[in-house]
């Protein structure tokens, strides 16, 4: 058994990017599993394993039996019980609840509401653009990147433009929570700060749900108050713990992937002429490298329920592993030069929306045209757009984020 990585550590995740990228490679030619410790004052020393091949993550993917995503698919360590009545959507179950919820939540998306999602993307972005227009150099998260996700959202579920700023800044807070080291505003421990974000997005949700249940109306939340499969519905606790699956994943994973797609173009000024050379052509297969380049999730947590052989290693009943997606689209196995950023690469079997089953993102199909829709706009209107400083980097280990990107044309 390998040891000393120092996955579980923030200041490891706050290091350049190419350091980490040379660590992952070192653990990925480990010959023996990479166990990660994280002893914290006055508690047992605790740890999992760090899977860190492409071929694990699809083992591991396809066998939600044996690697349970109960009690928590989004921290390293279990979530205290005080915590258990907000947490849990279905990315932290199992079949047959986990099947339940999705069969539920999937009668919602109807291809009607999906049509006018994605007709509701080209408009919005195309919004976005004037005003970048119109404004001239500024941060480029703040102005593009969040403002797409974030409204598409909010427009899906029907919530009040006046709630769109507390709403990214929940979760803004609840994406950093999945790490041990993590300590809240005022010294805040992780379950207060994380009991009082969800409990405002439970009770936006509630508040939405009671007004669209006395009045219907042509979005999500309606269709969710509404959705029946053999007699069964979301109860309110499901409605609120997936409504804070649906923000805080909707909105952080796409704001992620534009924010590196634009500072990926700019540092790789090839890829940008060759994708303007033919962008209608090139876009699908861009958009495909800057989610495996910059994989926006960077893990998931599993948890082995009993003892199993992985690629000639043996875990045991009770362990905890970490699939570090990050790591597996730069695996040497799969990728030729897996540090390249190449729009033409083909095949491109990443796992930037996840590994292969029941987990597979809800909201893959979605992302991808949220990034192709703004990404053609900008290079259409604005072929000249570029970062004019280095990323500043979000402090946290879940998402490769981006918090401030300035931006000129």
């Amino acid at each position: 058994m390998a040891y000393g990585a120092d996955l579980a550590r923030l200041d490891f995740w706050a290091r350049p990017p190419d350091d980490r990228h040379q660590v992952f490679a070192k653990l990925r030619a480990a010959d023996e599993p990479v166990f990660v410790e994280y002893p914290r004052p006055g508690q047992p020393v605790d740890g999992f394993y760090a899977l860190t091949r492409h071929a694990e993550i699809l083992e591991v993917s396809r066998n939600p039996q044996v690697f349970s995503s109960e009690p928590t698919s989004t921290s390293l360590d279990d979530p205290p019980s005080v915590l258990r009545d907000y947490v849990g959507s279905m990315i932290s179950l199992d079949d047959p609840r986990h099947a339940r919820l999705r069969r539920i939540v999937s009668r919602a998306f109807t291809p009607r509401m999906i049509k006018k999602f994605e007709d509701d993307v080209s408009l919005i972005a195309a919004q976005i653009v004037d005003r970048l227009a119109e404004r001239g150099p500024c941060d480029f998260v703040t102005e593009v990147a969040m403002p797409l996700p974030l409204t598409i959202i909010c427009a899906m579920m029907g919530i009040p433009e006046s709630a769109y700023g507390d709403v990214i800044e929940a979760t803004n807070v609840i994406i950093a929570m999945g790490d041990p080291d993590y300590v809240g505003p005022d010294g805040q421990d992780r379950a207060s700060v994380l009991i009082e974000k969800f409990s405002f997005l439970h009770a936006l949700m509630g508040e939405l749900a009671q007004a669209r249940r006395a009045h219907p109306s042509d979005d999500l939340v309606t269709a969710l108050v509404h959705a029946d499969v053999e007699g069964e519905s979301l109860t309110e606790r499901e409605l609120g713990k997936f409504f804070g699956l649906l923000v805080v994943a909707g909105n952080e994973t796409t704001r992620t992937a534009l924010s590196h797609a634009l500072a990926l173009f700019t540092d790789h000024p090839d890829q940008r002429t060759l994708l303007l050379d033919d962008l209608e052509t090139r876009l699908p297969t861009a958009v495909e490298e800057v989610v495996r380049y910059a994989t926006p999730v960077t893990w998931m947590r599993r948890t082995v329920t009993g003892d199993v052989e992985l690629l000639g290693h043996t875990y045991r009943a009770g362990d905890r592993v970490v699939l570090y997606y990050n790591s597996a689209n730069r695996d040497e196995a799969v990728f030729d030069r897996p540090d390249v950023f190449d729009i033409t690469r083909t095949p491109n079997p990443h796992v930037g929306f996840g590994g292969p089953g029941p987990h597979f993102c809800l909201g893959a199909h979605l992302a991808r045209r949220e990034i192709t829709v703004l990404l053609r706009e900008l290079f259409t209107r604005l072929p000249g757009i570029h970062a004019t400083a280095a990323p500043v980097r979000q402090r946290t280990s879940f998402v490769n984020g981006i918090s401030r990107l300035p931006c000129a044309f």
